[in-house]
């Protein structure tokens, strides 16, 4: 694995572990939004985010350039706390940022894998699975997250 998957890697294994350590702690007293909360840390900011730091270190056929992987950690990562915060504190236009930039993110993940080296099939097609399942449930969330509000 090439260094380009480093933030990703350090930054989804903590998100991993920050929402096993926040499911511990509500676990006494679980509501909707702790479980919604804890299963978006660890699927969207954890998970995904691993998926698509190695993927795109093993599919690129170049290595992303410093300035892109810095623009996609921030893209990823302020998308994912702008979704947390907007449906946590009830601000829908903060989610409906939050889903823009998750789009954003996605976009710049396509764009580094352009070119994807063939041999890896399996790999290729996880990572595409993963863009999908994120651009289909980011709208999804977000029709959720409105009627929640409303």
């Amino acid at each position: 694995m090439n260094k380009s998957a480093i933030p990703f890697v350090v930054i989804g294994a903590a998100s991993v572990l920050l929402g096993g350590v926040l499911s511990a702690a509500s676990a006494g007293s679980p509501s909707y939004t702790a479980s919604w909360a804890v299963a978006y840390i660890v699927l969207v900011a954890g998970a995904a985010q691993l998926v698509l730091g190695i993927g795109q270190a093993e599919l690129a056929s170049k290595r992303p350039s410093a300035a892109l992987v810095a623009a996609q950690v921030l893209a990823l990562n302020l998308s994912n706390i702008a979704v947390l915060l907007g449906t946590l504190i009830g601000t829908t236009m903060l989610t409906y940022t939050g889903a823009g930039l998750l789009v954003v993110a996605l976009a710049m993940f396509i764009w580094a894998v352009r070119g994807a080296r063939k041999h890896r099939v399996w790999l290729l097609y996880g990572f595409r699975f993963m863009v999908a399942v994120l651009l289909v449930s980011a709208p999804i969330g977000l029709v959720i997250a409105h009627s929640r509000a409303g």
